[in-house]
């Protein structure tokens, strides 16, 4: 916002932070937990920034929906539309990642087993910073907002006759308008209006929630006929460079040695004197004997 008061930079960072939060919090608790971090549990933080800004705008979509409806409610109940809103969308979205990332905790695979681990933990870390401390973010900038002050100073903006005589570029920092009036407020987002005006309308015509209906069947019948084919496991090829000499590697070893079946070693676990040639020979023969 052009309005140096309605402006919310601090609101966004505290969002972003709480999400900062919500890493350190989870790799700190899995780290004293003693699972092990892999270098993939180093994607975790961009997931977790993701879900944690996603919140944010939730969060503050609905305190600005809240304020327009009861401009001149306590804070108390101000809070208390926006939770009424914004809880609901935020749980069980945050819900269904946890859910997701913990049944990956059932994987054969370590490091993918350690990066749900972490990951899910920090889903949840996410969600507790985003009901505490981002909600008392909010209601700090609304008083910082009622009290007409600075977004970035916080200090009281003077708007009156006295800022006539002041510069336009004064009165376009400190004020957010040159004419130094206050900006008016904020009509309803062309989002919103677009969405209430024609996308409920069409989405709630009887047809349309039929087809709706027939395509999430399709979609579920897919999905879980997926869900009976997926099979665990992966390609060491893709986990190097496309001009890695690996690929290749990969590729003869596949096209010339794939029908001989799995590599077999032995291992002699007692000390051996490879220096005797009874011995020598007497491995010789078990190497034969196996093959």
């Amino acid at each position: 916002r052009l309005s140096c008061i309605r402006n919310n930079i601090w609101l966004a960072s505290c969002g972003v932070l709480s999400s900062g939060l919500a890493v350190l919090s989870s790799f700190g608790l899995m780290l004293f937990c003693g699972v092990p971090f892999v270098v993939t549990v180093a994607n975790a933080p961009f997931l977790i920034l993701g879900v944690g800004v996603d919140d944010m705008f939730i969060m503050i979509a609905s305190w600005e929906q809240s304020l327009r409806k009861k401009e001149k409610s306590s804070v108390k109940a101000l809070l208390t539309e926006t939770y009424a809103e914004a809880a609901l969308s935020v749980t069980i979205t945050t819900l269904t990642d946890v859910l997701a990332f913990f049944i990956g905790t059932w994987t054969a695979f370590p490091s993918v087993r350690s990066f749900c681990l972490y990951t899910g933990t920090a889903f949840v870390f996410c969600y507790v910073y985003t009901m505490t401390f981002f909600g008392a973010v909010l209601v700090l900038n609304h008083k910082r907002e009622q009290g007409n002050r600075h977004w970035l100073t916080c200090m009281p903006v003077g708007v009156g006759k006295d800022q006539a005589e002041n510069s336009c570029l004064y009165n376009a920092c400190c004020i957010g308008s040159c004419s130094g009036q206050p900006s008016q407020p904020e009509g309803e987002h062309p989002m919103s209006i677009f969405f209430k005006k024609y996308y409920g309308p069409f989405v709630t015509n009887k047809w349309i929630k039929l087809l709706m209906v027939l395509l999430y069947g399709a979609y579920l019948g897919g999905s879980v006929y997926g869900c009976t084919q997926i099979r665990e496991g992966i390609d060491l090829r893709n986990l190097a460079n496309d001009d890695s000499y690996v690929i290749p590697y990969y590729d003869d070893d596949e096209k010339y040695f794939s029908t001989y079946g799995p590599r077999v070693m032995v291992v002699i676990t007692e000390s051996v004197d490879y220096w005797n040639e009874t011995v020598r020979l007497g491995i010789e023969s078990c190497v034969q004997n196996l093959e």
